[in-house]
């Protein structure tokens, strides 16, 4: 299973996600260039955030035994980089993609959004959810995201 992940200035791969999470993590994080500490996720073309060090602590018992169980076959994904607030600060969700607002606009407002910033645009419909490893209720003041990203050739 194959996956396409966007960073950098325009740079993207095809990523096997038939490998532990772990190996998946360290692969992205060096790719890139993310220091190894940081923690990341993967924003989906439909505006779901997938956190990738959800799960891997030592003793996790629930993680897993793959990055495939997590991710869309196929799909393309944006690498996040998740900046813990210190303080009571809110956690910021930053893209590993540059010009992610000009290219993205829509997963550009996703990050904003998560990140507990005023959405750029307020005509929206309701939010049904946010993805990370699993489902979560998300407030209903915004909207999911569909087909923000190019078509994936087969």
């Amino acid at each position: 299973m194959f996956i396409k992940v966007m960073f950098g200035a325009g740079c993207w791969e095809l990523v096997n996600t038939w490998c532990s999470p772990v190996t998946l993590t360290t692969h992205l994080r060096q790719r890139g260039q993310v220091p190894p500490d940081a923690v990341i996720a993967l924003l989906a073309e439909d505006g779901h955030l997938v956190s990738l060090d959800e799960g891997l602590e030592e003793g996790a018992s629930q993680a897993p035994s793959t990055g495939s169980a997590l991710l869309q076959e196929r799909g393309t994904y944006v690498l996040v980089q998740i900046i813990k607030g210190e303080g009571g600060a809110p956690t910021r969700y930053e893209s590993l993609l540059e010009n992610l607002d000009d290219q993205y606009p829509e997963l550009a407002e996703e990050l904003h959004y998560l990140s507990g910033l005023h959405p750029m645009s307020d005509c929206r419909k309701k939010r049904t959810s946010t993805r990370r490893g699993h489902q979560e209720q998300g407030p209903s003041s915004r909207p999911r995201r569909m087909g923000s990203l190019p078509s994936r050739t087969r």
